[in-house]
């Protein structure tokens, strides 16, 4: 069309040079003839009849150019047709061309296009229907499968330059967000970018059952025993699962990326982009942030130099605990100090260790008792027994005033003026969340609770949304929150995954978290649970199997979160036994049930030694009603009929 257009334009001026000729002949005509001639208006547009070769010339070349056109039509239509038949031929080949590579090179076989949820595990609160693969986000692959080598991307790697779905992070908030997009779009391209040189794995057997194994190379396998006594890896999905990074955007059924020992530096919204760290640049369509956090540091650490630093761990990642194993191996004294989560269950693991290879754990925090807050304090006081128990030494009321080197020694001198020698030092004070990616992107951070401040719907901005540790999220029945547990990471991760796809979903599925003492004392915890508030706790007596063993022999599963449904707890039957005041049982705290309060409303339950009770509790929360007698809502837990 272009080239008729061309000579046309070409054309016109003698078209028009030819018609005036025509009207010049015909006067000369009449005027020789000595009369006038009327002339047809047909004739004054083209010529008179018979006449000169000037017209036949431009009737000659106007068919001359409408031929030559056709036949441009006619070959380019032709040769789309071709080229059309050769992308076929080529999309139909692909099938073949796979299974030679998957022959050739078995770890860049590419996995199913909807990676098949684990058999019997609990649908997603948000998506009941049964078929829904995202409803197990976070559960792990039962493979025999060795684990992925210390750096599973290759040096040669290729960073593919757009991916449609971004995850910036390698955790568990990542991975759950990348299974609930494969789920809703089982076409989806999904890189996720992680700093660490590992593939996406648990965290919470990092400092649970993995110091519980048997295995001498556990440190290498990464495999542990759940307390059921079934095995699995730490590892959410073996190397196979993956997709290499280079075959993103030419895999014929997309899949999941991921691309190790790289960060994000800079992050421009506007230009939909990020940079990592080597210079490289990636746009996406749309973008999770899930960066964590890292572990805080006591400024008495930080500033006692580099002999000291390099004899303290801030417990994270997989190194670390690999680091940490060999140290308690070869170490005569290991100080934790906290005395949270993560400092009581390092220091029972490493308790029971003590024993057989001959070492002092001592445990110190500012607080009075283990978990002091969280825990009411007369159950913290009772929790800080079991942990001597286990053997380790508790320095209570202990606030760090200065750490130096001398003697091969680490000496820590309190404030109230005690000092404590040992030869390694686990600093678990916290986490602060990872907002390095605020300031390029132009992201709000909480000022109360940090992270990124994101809506109900997980969302920062248009196209970016945030999860896991480094989420400050609207929870619309408690408020801005910002919470750092396991199953947070997957229920987040989930949602943002699913919202990512277009649900618009809330965030409403209370998350749980759980914390083992070993395999022997464990509690399961939802909402807000503050040792400042006002709390009710109902105990009755522990039997064999009350303990966190038998819960995981019961529910088949090592990561108790994972085998939560809403719906058994639509119609909960309350226990006929009445239920014992609290203080008939301030010596006995075997198992039980502790409300937390604000304005005489549950915001909090601890389920303490009561396991697969989580749906009752999150109903009492979602309903947010207040309750004249507390002992009438525990009898729902049926704590004292088992």
């Amino acid at each position: 069309m272009l080239k008729c257009r061309t000579v046309w334009k070409k054309l016109a001026p003698l078209a028009r040079d030819s018609s005036t000729l025509c009207r010049q002949d015909v006067r000369r005509a009449g005027l020789n003839n000595g009369s006038a001639v009327r002339v047809p208006a047909a004739h004054m547009s083209s010529g008179s009849a018979g006449g000169g070769g000037e017209n036949k010339l431009y009737v000659l070349l106007v068919g001359a150019a409408c031929l030559g056109g056709g036949i441009y039509a006619y070959r380019t239509v032709k040769g789309d047709q071709q080229r059309y038949m050769e992308r076929m031929a080529e999309i139909s080949s692909r099938p073949h061309k796979a299974a030679s590579q998957k022959t050739a090179v078995p770890a860049q076989s590419e996995p199913p296009a909807v990676p098949e949820p684990k058999p019997g595990a609990a649908p997603s609160p948000e998506e009941p229907s049964p078929a829904a693969p995202g409803a197990e986000a976070a559960a792990p692959s039962e493979t025999t499968e060795p684990p992925p080598a210390v750096d599973s991307t290759p040096a040669s790697t290729k960073v593919p330059s757009h991916a449609p779905y971004l995850l910036i992070g390698g955790g568990t908030a990542s991975f759950a967000a990348a299974r609930s997009i494969r789920a809703r779009d089982p076409g989806a391209r999904v890189l996720i970018i992680t700093n660490e040189p590992d593939l996406p794995y648990m965290r919470p057997p990092l400092s649970k059952e993995l110091w519980f194994s048997d295995d001498p190379s556990v440190t290498e396998t990464l495999r542990f025993k759940q307390w059921n006594g079934k095995e699995r890896s730490i590892y959410f999905q073996p190397q196979s699962f993956y997709i290499q990074p280079e075959e993103l955007n030419s895999a014929e059924n997309g899949g999941v990326a991921v691309l190790t020992g790289k960060k994000v530096i800079h992050m421009d919204v506007r230009g939909n982009k990020v940079k990592l760290d080597d210079d490289t640049e990636i746009l996406y369509d749309k973008c999770l942030i899930a960066t964590g956090g890292v572990p805080r540091n006591l400024q008495a650490i930080e500033r006692a130099g580099e002999k000291v630093t390099k004899r303290t761990t801030l417990f994270r990642k997989i190194e670390d605990f690999k680091s940490l194993d060999k140290v308690s191996r070869n170490a005569k004294s290991i100080t934790i100090i906290g005395g949270g989560f993560l400092g009581s269950e390092l220091a029972c693991a490493l308790g029971r260790r003590s024993a057989d290879f001959d070492l002092e754990v001592i445990q110190m925090f500012p607080e009075k008792g283990n978990m002091g807050k969280v825990l009411p304090e007369y159950l913290s006081n009772w929790t800080t027994e079991k942990v001597k128990k286990e053997g380790v030494k508790i320095i209570s009321e202990a606030l760090v005033k200065s750490v130096t080197y001398k003697d091969d020694k680490l000496e820590i001198q309190l404030k109230d003026g005690r000092l404590v020698k040992t030869d390694h030092i686990v600093a678990a004070v916290g986490l602060e969340p990872n907002v390095d990616l605020a300031k390029s992107a132009g992201l709000e951070v909480d000022s109360d609770f940090g992270g990124f401040r994101v809506n109900a719907e997980l969302q920062a901005r248009s196209n970016i949304w945030v999860a896991g540790d480094a989420a400050c999220f609207y929870d619309i029945r408690l408020g801005r929150r910002r919470v750092e547990h396991h199953d947070h990471a997957v229920v987040s991760g989930r949602l943002a995954g699913e919202n990512m796809t277009g649900a618009s979903k809330p965030y409403w599925h209370q998350s749980m978290f759980w914390s083992d003492l070993g395999p022997d004392v464990g509690y399961e915890a939802i909402g807000i649970v503050d040792s400042s508030l006002p709390t009710v706790g109902v105990f009755a007596k522990a039997t064999a199997k009350d303990t966190p063993k038998a819960a995981t022999e019961k529910s088949g599963t090592g990561i108790r979160s994972e085998s939560e449904t809403e719906d058994t707890a639509v119609s909960p039957v309350a226990s006929s036994t009445p239920a014992p005041a609290v203080e008939q049982q301030r010596d006995n705290y075997g198992k039980g049930v502790i409300f937390y309060l604000r304005d005489k409303v549950v915001v909090g339950i601890i389920l303490w030694n009561v396991f697969n009770r989580m749906p009752i509790a999150r109903k009492i929360i979602k309903d947010g009603e207040e309750h004249a007698d507390l002992n009438e809502v525990a009898k729902l837990f049926n704590i004292h009929e088992d």
